[in-house]
């Protein structure tokens, strides 16, 4: 998950390959220069107004509720456990847990299921959870201190193999927790003991136990050697984390986490836009998912006259002008087929394509930014997905056209699978997914942790139904505060709201 064993490292999203048997670990390397000073302060763009037409609101329709159903479908009814990916067979992902509890509430919301029945599974999950082994054994437990292990057996969930307790997919954990119960507020037996067992789960998590080289937080720990020697440090997905290790009301970590974290921060331009650098497109949309950034800014954002909301944007408009401009000559990328993330990929091989050797990944952290350009022609629709919120003039014509172009191999029973490669047009043995010969590489896989954005922006866009729930947590208003948010909807007038 690293990049250093001295502790300082940017975010990373981790994979393991499809086969039980094998642990891929992708880093995403940034280098590791002193943070500059900030420049002058960069004015905010105006955000262009956006009117979807009917074609594009029946799109929308479509594709949050095929996606809604990925987690509805593929869920167990019986433990609320979220595998990993599906339909291959796999291990459960206690991040893609998170995105599936949030999926819920907007299920209910959109009357894709009935609110009574979006309980009751909430609930079955939150028992579960709540109820699961906690202990520091090598075997059959789900966690310790709070925290749950990355990846879990889907028999029982237990831990998977020797993956690690993992800070950052527990945050995803909680934030649907939180979701959760502050969503089903109703006042009867089964909401209110939605809303106990979520904050039991909240305030169990010992967020400081994790602050093993203060003032950062460390990516995880496992019984064989203790705290992993990498804490989270730059801009990256964890945002999210660490709001809610300062938030909380039980093991809270100091204030001093915050400028800890952003002092690794590299601000420089890319494709014209000035912006946070962070390659993948994840890591500026997970933790927006939950926390509505509009209009709030800490000291780094203050310094620079923007939010994180407007940088998401930023990073999602640099990465299209990347695709248009299209320096590696990949097939299909243009304006309305762009989007680098870490998702799925083909094959760990070269081939001669063209006349032009290329080289292929499996799982791998892709993305493009002043920091690091990380390209194989692999693209996946939930870069684009997960911008709606922020670009939705751009993100939206991008997914119907990659949906028109490209058809069932890449638009299925839920929505957008993984990923997808025009450029790897051979018949070729791939270790994911298909060639479809003389048209590209398609994944017959959908990841949790990619559907989850997709379907929360999209309502966030829609309805901003997530933002206005978690802006009336408790926890996270604490925790913003903590970190020196101020402005927007964190005034006392405006968090009533």
């Amino acid at each position: 998950m690293s990049d250093s064993a001295s502790g300082s490292t940017n975010g990373s999203r981790p994979r393991p390959a499809r086969g039980p048997a094998r642990w891929l670990a992708v880093a995403l390397l940034v280098a590791a220069t002193a943070h500059a000073a900030a420049p002058a302060p960069v004015a905010s763009v105006r955000r262009p107004s956006f009117t979807p037409s009917r074609e594009q609101r029946a799109f929308l329709d479509t594709l949050e509720r095929r996606t809604f159903r990925w987690f509805w479908e593929r869920s167990d009814s019986l433990t609320g456990l979220t595998p990993d990916r599906a339909p291959s067979p796999s291990f459960v992902s206690v991040g893609a847990m998170g995105f599936a509890l949030s999926a819920y509430p907007i299920g209910a919301e959109r009357r894709y299921v009935t609110r009574a029945a979006a309980v009751e599974r909430t609930l079955v999950t939150l028992r579960f959870m709540w109820s699961a082994r906690q202990d520091t054994a090598a075997a059959g437990a789900s966690g310790y201190r709070g925290f749950f292990y990355h990846f879990l057996n889907p028999r029982d969930g237990t831990r998977f193999e020797r993956v690690e307790l993992s800070s950052m997919d527990t945050a995803l954990l909680m934030a649907g927790v939180l979701f959760c119960g502050q969503y089903f507020d109703r006042p009867n037996a089964r909401e209110t003991e939605v809303r106990a067992l979520a904050e039991s789960l909240y305030r169990r998590v010992d967020w400081k136990w994790l602050q093993v080289r203060p003032p950062t937080l460390c990516h995880g720990w496992n019984p064989e050697s203790g705290p992993l020697p990498y804490d989270w440090r730059g801009y990256n997905e964890t945002i999210l984390l660490h709001i809610l290790a300062m938030g909380s009301p039980t093991h809270p970590v100091g204030p001093e986490l915050w400028p800890a974290y952003t002092r690794d921060y590299r601000w420089g331009t890319f494709q014209g836009q000035q912006h946070l650098g962070f390659a993948p497109l994840f890591g500026h949309q997970y933790s927006h998912c939950w926390l509505d950034m509009r209009g709030i800014r800490d000291d780094f954002m203050r310094a620079h006259g923007i939010d994180y909301f407007e940088n998401s944007r930023r990073a999602t408009l640099a990465q299209r002008r990347y695709a248009i401009e299209n320096p590696g000559g990949f097939a299909g990328y243009g304006s309305e087929v762009w989007g680098l993330t870490a998702c799925d990929g083909p094959v760990d091989a070269t081939f001669t394509i063209d006349g032009r050797p290329r080289s292929f990944r499996t799982y791998a952290a892709r993305g493009a930014s002043f920091t690091e350009v990380t390209d194989d022609g692999t693209l996946s629709p939930s870069a684009a997905g997960g911008s709606i919120a922020f670009a939705p003039e751009i993100a939206i014509p991008a997914l119907m056209t990659m949906r028109r172009r490209y058809g069932t191999p890449l638009f299925s029973e839920y929505g957008f699978v993984d990923a997808f490669n025009p450029t790897l047009r051979l018949d070729v043995k791939v270790h994911h997914g298909r060639v479809v010969p003389g048209v590209g590489w398609f994944d017959t896989d959908y990841l949790g942790i990619d559907e989850g954005p997709i379907l929360m922006m999209i309502e966030n866009w829609r309805s901003g139904l997530p933002w206005r729930t978690m802006r009336r947590n408790p926890h996270v208003v604490r925790g913003l505060r903590a970190a020196g948010f101020r402005g927007g909807w964190l005034t006392p007038a405006a968090e009533e709201r």
